[in-house]
């Protein structure tokens, strides 16, 4: 078992900007890929980006590149998203999940462990 916990959401005006965090425990070993994904009111949920937990190589959707950036911390067990430039649209729970085979993948059903989610909005 992986559990993850995110902190750092809140309220924050347009243009401004948040980082994220997730805290990995448990079998972190066995995470081989870490998402971030958010889900709007009404919506479904959208992946964000992901990042190799050994490598560090990183994904990031083209509706958040340049804006978004996801980053780990292996000593600590931490995965970062970094978020700039917000808008009202990026207004959203934001989760961190974790997947376990090998490859990149941005469907939530291909994670394994999920975090509760923080809650970012981002007024106008």
């Amino acid at each position: 078992q992986v559990q993850l916990v995110e902190s750092g959401g809140g309220l924050v005006q347009t243009g401004g900007s948040l980082r994220l965090s997730c805290a990995a425990s448990g079998r972190t070993f066995s995470a081989f890929l870490m998402g971030w994904f958010r889900q709007a009111p009404g919506k479904e949920r959208e992946f964000l980006a992901a990042i190799m937990w050994r490598s560090g190589k990183s994904f990031h959707t083209a509706s958040v590149d340049g804006r978004f950036t996801i980053s780990r911390d292996n000593a600590q067990n931490m995965v970062y998203l970094t978020m700039d430039s917000l808008k009202p649209e990026d207004t959203a729970i934001y989760y961190c999940a974790a997947g376990t085979r090998d490859g990149v993948y941005t469907t939530p059903r291909e994670y394994d462990y999920w975090g509760q989610g923080t809650s970012v909005t981002v007024s106008s």
